[in-house]
């Protein structure tokens, strides 16, 4: 047998795999065949040339491609000349790939004026373009897209059938005689006169507000110039303080704005094309990220956005005016009102972002699912997810393990959905909050469509331990409709177990599970947890010295209440009043002390979210926060620019038996009035992460495996990861962190799904 057969596994249908293979194959002179299968793809080649055929297999595969394994065999191939074969019977695994970045040669064509896609804005291919969010349902076919209604015109029939073309089978292909078509629309409804691209230009250049139609939801886009643009949308959006991300043609026209190494760029310019957060250069535009040390940046990903840019640059033949400096600079973030899902239909956008938006950019292509844009941040380990979403979602996570269908509801802040199927973990894109109706109905609307692109019915569902959360009740309602069993999951182990299923940790496993709050199996609301995963089992080692919260939940939202409870708790009272008359004169500590004197409205949290919350008041850096965890990442921009610091040796004490972590000595010296903000911040994290690190190496019988696990929204926190890596490294100890989810409740859905999958096969 002088040929070979080669099978293929990974994400490898849908992505222009068979034709690529067929024209590598055509050009080492080989014979054979190429064809789907349930497996991925499978290719017989003959000839002389097959080991080269090998090796350019994997280094020039398609854009899209993820290849996870090649085996090779020995095989017997006749006749001649090299086909692409129909696919074979059985399952095969059309997999729904993620929505991908406009590809260089559709650059080229958008920007050639004697190609018949000039300036079109619906320019796509096999090797870019929405995939995730115009599927309905399995197999990826045009049919099962919102294409279906877009026949193909001649021309691009001819290059959908035609191997040798990048357009071969590219379901979403289409030119402005068959596609889809812009239109602009006044806050009115009515069209305005004129080509869509260049008026919406104007009106941006203007100070106006546009809502543009993307890939998985509209974006509402200013001139991030123009200040007062950018304080309207904050106004209207009922949007105070949480940062805007900003779009840029380059990196050359971040430059100032933003440091952008290599690793930043990478990602920039990555197919999922997602925002990434940067570190903030020496100029800062107005209105756009106060307080932090960080600015979301991102580049056009579609060819809508990317013709903005055309325009301003005087629509140009070509792709050279791609490498110059631009000075549009966009703010693009994501359209709904406040608190409420990303809209995705146009009559919706009228109605919905109606006293938002002064103009709306269309298009008649149906957004089958919403899906916003994905948040990451460049770490010397790798990404880091803040949120994933669009370019990411659906790709999967690989599990060590087989076990029965799960499907996981994730909590109540950051929702997002799992399913995990085979050895395979499905995240959901970012859901959000749901805390109102249309939140809810984007999380059961998630739910179906995850679903049915995959194709699967679950054995089991999992939820949050919190019996009121709305993706607990809906977790019971699907498993009732399902006749499957639900599976609560305890909040902080799940936490811990998402990193489990990521690194393929089989083992017990230990870890700090460190956030806002969760509600705790003893019915308490946890947060800065020391625990231990065995199998399904979860036991709690240990946590921090539980605070006290004056008003409930209140005290979650104004960080000067926390403060006030961690002096009058941590012995420190009679220093209070002169704190307080110094650095917020405009509070009234009475009703807090006498709450917490008599033990009213107090509940006990040890959540270390609400530490960083007292360290930033005590700091002077915020009393109250306009967004969910804003002192804390104001109180990381600070110790940012500062710069690391050696830790305090005396501002924690670990009690019990380490059993408890006790901050409270810290708190003193964050009272000493002969360092800034800074200084303190820095301080608060190195000291903090050395308690975190001595509490965890003090553990009886030590870290199995030489690893700690840190998940948990705190464990977004780039300086306190790091100066946790620097405590912990030295000793031996490998540091777990989520990689591929981000390790807040957003990669909630992850951890439950492993654990119920793990404790049904206890049964």
């Amino acid at each position: 047998m002088t040929g070979r057969l080669f099978r293929i596994r990974g994400l490898v249908q849908g992505v222009g795999f068979r034709p690529f293979v067929w024209r590598l194959a055509n050009e080492l002179g080989l014979t054979g065949w190429v064809r789907n299968d349930g497996a991925g793809v499978v290719a017989a080649v003959g000839g002389e040339n097959w080991q080269e055929f090998a090796r350019r297999l994997q280094r020039e595969a398609p854009r899209l491609a993820r290849i996870d394994a090649i085996d090779c065999t020995p095989a017997e191939v006749s006749g001649e000349g090299f086909v692409i074969l129909a696919s074979a019977s059985g399952e095969v695994a059309t997999a729904i790939g993620p929505d991908a970045a406009i590809c260089p040669a559709c650059i080229a064509d958008l920007c050639d004026p004697a190609n018949r896609r000039w300036r079109y804005a619906f320019t796509t291919c096999t090797h870019c373009g929405p995939r995730y969010t115009v599927s309905r349902q399995i197999p990826y076919d045009r049919a099962s897209t919102s294409l279906a209604g877009f026949p193909l015109c001649t021309p691009c029939a001819v290059e959908y059938s035609a191997p040798a073309d990048r357009r071969f089978h590219a379901e979403t292909t289409c030119c402005p005689a068959c596609g889809p078509q812009l239109s602009l629309l006044d806050e009115a409804g009515q069209a305005l006169v004129g080509d869509p691209i260049a008026e919406t230009l104007r009106l941006l250049r203007d100070g106006r507000i546009v809502a543009i139609k993307g890939l998985g939801g509209f974006h509402l886009a200013c001139d991030a110039r123009h200040a007062a643009a950018v304080a309207g949308l904050r106004e209207r959006k009922q949007r105070e303080a949480k940062p805007f991300a900003v779009m840029g043609l380059n990196v050359a026209s971040l430059s100032g704005l933003a440091r952008i190494g290599k690793a930043e760029s990478a990602l920039l310019h990555s197919v999922a094309a997602p925002v990434v957060l940067c570190p903030k250069g020496e100029l800062e535009l107005p209105g756009i990220a106060p307080g932090l040390a960080w600015l979301g940046a991102m580049l056009p990903a579609t060819p809508l956005h990317l013709l903005l840019w055309h325009e301003a640059a005087g629509r140009p033949a070509g792709t050279d005016w791609l490498k110059q400096p631009s000075d549009l600079l966009l703010v693009m973030t994501s359209a709904n009102p406040h608190g409420e899902p990303l809209v995705i239909a146009n009559d919706e956008a009228l109605v919905r972002l109606a006293g938002i938006a002064d103009a709306f950019l269309l298009h008649d292509r149906d957004i089958v699912i919403r899906c916003d844009d994905s948040v990451v941040r460049a770490t010397p380990q790798g990404p880091a997810f803040i949120r994933r979403a669009r370019g990411y979602v659906p790709v999967p996570v690989a599990l060590a393990e087989d076990g029965p269908t799960v499907l996981a509801l994730g909590g109540y802040l950051k929702n997002t959905v799992c399913v995990m199927k085979g050895r395979e973990a499905f995240l959901s894109q970012h859901v959000g909050g749901l805390d109102n109706a249309a939140a809810i109905g984007f999380l059961e609307e998630t739910v179906e469509h995850l679903l049915a692109i995959l194709d699967v019915k679950p054995e089991i569902v999992a939820h949050d331990l919190h019996p009121d959360f709305p993706s607990t009740h809906l977790a019971v309602h699907l498993a009732e409709r399902f006749h499957v069993p639900a599976q609560a999951v305890g909040h902080h182990a799940a936490h811990l177990a998402a990193i489990a299923a990521e690194h393929g940790v089989d083992v017990p496993l230990v870890g700090l599970a460190l956030d806002g709050v969760g509600l705790g199996p003893d019915g308490g609301a946890w947060g800065g947890e020391l625990l231990r995963l065995d199998g399904a089992d979860c036991a709690r080692l240990g946590h921090l010295r539980p605070l006290r919260l004056p008003g409930g939940d209140r005290a979650a939202r104004e960080p000067w209440r926390m403060a006030v409870a961690a002096l009058h708790d941590g012995g420190l009272g009679e220093r209070l009043a002169d704190w307080l008359g110094r650095t917020w004169p405009g509070r009234d500590a009475g009703p807090l002390l006498t709450l917490l004197a008599r033990d009213l409205r107090c509940p006990p949290t040890t959540s270390l979210g609400r530490w960083f919350d007292a360290a930033a008041a005590l700091l002077g850096v915020r009393d109250v926060m306009a967004f969910e965890g804003q002192a804390a990442m104001e109180l990381e921009g600070l110790a940012t620019h500062h710069g690391p610091l050696t830790p305090l040796a005396s501002g924690y004490v670990v009690r019990a038996g380490g059993r408890e972590l006790d901050l409270s000595p810290l708190l003193a010296a964050l009272l000493d009035g002969r360092h800034d903000a800074a200084h303190g911040a820095a301080l608060f994290h190195a000291t903090l992460a050395a308690g975190l690190a001595d509490w965890a190496l003090a553990v009886p019988g030590g870290l199995p495996g030489g690893r700690l696990a840190v998940g948990g929204g705190c464990a977004m926190n780039a300086v306190l990861m790091a100066a946790l890596r620097a405590r912990l490294e030295p000793a031996g100890i490998t540091l777990l962190e989520a990689r591929q989810a981000p390790p807040n409740d957003g990669g909630l859905a992850l951890g439950q799904a492993w654990l119920a999958r793990r404790a049904s096969q206890l049964v």
